[in-house]
């Protein structure tokens, strides 16, 4: 599969602290050597934002597409249609990679991605780590890496908007991002495993989140952290 372009989406809300460094992570990202000639358009998708969300974005030279309703699926679907219009490149030569405002992707992300799309693959479920740090981070191991095997590759069950990947192509034949407040990136995912495209869920480049137990979507991962937290060590974890 040839890739010629690939488009990042970050739906943010209120994310000025944070979004400077994924828009960073994002930059070294795209000047990965795995990515020569390929063009990289970033779209901030600023949903309902107060602050300064926007602005940032534009001086980190990111497309920005704005929008009001607080919703996570809207927005990530706003934005890949934003980035398709910009880059005008037929569906199956475009890459769609989505992360999150609060999360920091790796160097090799994208070069990852497409290497798994020159493999064959339509789709790169990928998963996400807390930094070292983080109190919570041994609870997250806990609870997300219970059906890990000791050995060999991980076919893990897990979605996240803020490590994701696919073709233009199958993400148009599966119908995009569904417009819900919570579990879009499991909607559109389980849509092309419907439909027979190929996904791989791998564990091989995992994105760096925040381990924030307050986060922007009623439902998200904050909300799955918290619950894990209270499940293993009780309120004393989230004080």
């Amino acid at each position: 599969m040839s890739i010629r372009a690939v488009a990042v989406i970050i739906p943010a809300c209120n994310e000025e602290t944070l979004l400077p460094a994924a828009l960073k992570a994002v930059r070294t990202a795209g000047r990965h050597p795995g990515l020569h000639q390929v063009r990289v358009l970033t779209v901030v998708v600023a949903d309902s934002c107060t602050d300064r969300t926007a602005r940032l974005a534009r001086e980190a030279r990111a497309e920005v597409v704005t929008l009001s309703g607080r919703n996570p699926g809207r927005a990530r679907a706003a934005g890949v249609t934003h980035a398709l219009r910009e880059l005008d490149t037929p569906p199956g030569q475009v890459w769609i990679a989505t992360t999150d405002a609060d999360s920091e992707v790796p160097a090799n992300w994208l070069a990852h991605q497409l290497a798994r799309a020159r493999e064959g693959w339509e789709a790169v479920v990928g998963t996400v780590a807390l930094p070292p740090a983080s109190p919570l981070t041994p609870v997250h191991q806990i609870g997300y890496e219970t059906s890990k095997p000791h050995r060999g590759t991980w076919d893990h069950p897990h979605v996240h908007g803020a490590n994701l990947g696919l073709t233009a192509a199958a993400y148009l034949a599966a119908g995009g991002f569904p417009p819900l407040g919570v579990g879009e990136d499991h909607a559109l995912i389980a849509a092309l495993r419907q439909a027979g495209h190929r996904v791989l869920a791998t564990d091989a480049c995992p994105v760096r989140t925040s381990p924030r137990l307050k986060g922007r979507a009623h439902g998200g991962f904050a909300d799955h952290l918290t619950s894990l937290a209270l499940r293993t060590h009780g309120q004393t974890a989230l004080e």
